[in-house]
């Protein structure tokens, strides 16, 4: 495999310079599109509701990811806790909206990074990072210092600002945001944010102009962008639209992995247009939207 760029940007001094310039904005916060201003230093809260302290509900290999992240000895998966979205439908509400989890140090959140890399993981995945990329940072600056040497995923909820992103330009190998909706009054509604798509939409053109196009060697994936689209009810999330984006905006051979597995967690089982699972045709319509729109490179 090619060696990860955040190790040349580590022999450099650039890494260090990352983790440090990323508690700087903690300062007066505006990591990611939320830009809520205040002092997480010294444990003002903002949307996320996490002051400078690192909380992670859970970590270890995982199976589930998609296919070129997992290979044979699964994506060394690291759950953040909290979350820069609220949406009702969230599988994971009580990490994201409940803040379950346990406080580590910036030393022993690489010492996790190391101990998955040593348990044979091809990758190390960040999953809801958006709000703890000081964290990231700082914990990849100690685990390269330990021996770190297999790429970084960002695995994010899409709502993701270019002040944050920047910052970790050169540091991550994969980026893997969602791309949820395509009506902004949807986000508003399902998520709690403003401008979903507007914010998605240059998010996800920074991080394909960072690693490009997905890229594996022998089916494992080592740099580049993975979009994940959940298929909702009713077409609320408004695929056709998604898709059309991806192929015109980004690339045709954006690798795009189309999800059936919403079902009505958290609270959406009170809303009359998530309050149940998606049909197979409607699975089926959303594949075809993205074949029609001219996408090559289709995970379902």
């Amino acid at each position: 495999m090619p060696q990860p760029s955040y190790l040349e940007l580590y022999r450099s001094g650039e890494l260090a310079d990352r983790a440090k310039k990323a508690y700087q904005i903690l300062q007066d916060c505006k990591l990611c599109p939320h830009h809520c201003l205040v002092d997480r230093t010294q444990d003002e809260l903002g949307y996320c509701k996490t002051g400078k302290e690192i909380r992670v509900a859970s970590f270890g290999p995982h199976f589930g990811e998609e296919t070129p992240l997992v290979g044979r000895r699964g994506s060394g998966t690291i759950f953040f806790s909290s979350c820069n979205l609220r949406c009702i439908y969230c599988q994971n509400y009580d990490t994201s909206h409940q803040q379950q989890g346990e406080l580590i140090t910036a030393k022993e959140l690489a010492e996790i990074m190391i101990s998955l890399q040593r348990q044979g993981c091809h990758n190390i995945n960040f999953v809801t990072p958006s709000h703890m990329i000081h964290a990231l940072l700082a914990a990849t600056l100690e685990a390269t210092k330990l021996g770190l040497e297999i790429p970084l995923i960002y695995n994010s909820g899409g709502y993701d600002n270019l002040t944050g992103l920047k910052l970790l330009d050169g540091v991550i190998d994969i980026y893997m945001p969602d791309v949820k909706y395509a009506d902004e009054e949807i986000g508003l509604k399902y998520s709690k944010v403003s401008k979903y798509l507007s914010v998605v939409k240059k998010a996800v053109k920074e991080m394909h102009r960072q690693v490009g196009d997905l890229k594996t060697k022998s089916g494992i994936a080592y740099q580049g962008l993975l979009i994940r689209h959940l298929v909702l009810p009713n077409n609320l999330a408004g695929s056709q639209e998604i898709m059309e984006f991806i192929n015109h905006e980004l690339s045709a051979n954006t690798y795009v992995n189309i999800m059936e597995q919403y079902y009505p967690a958290y609270r959406a089982g009170q809303d009359e247009q998530l309050n149940r699972r998606i049909t197979e045709q409607e699975y089926k319509q959303a594949l075809n939207m993205a074949k029609k729109a001219g996408l090559k490179r289709i995970e379902s």
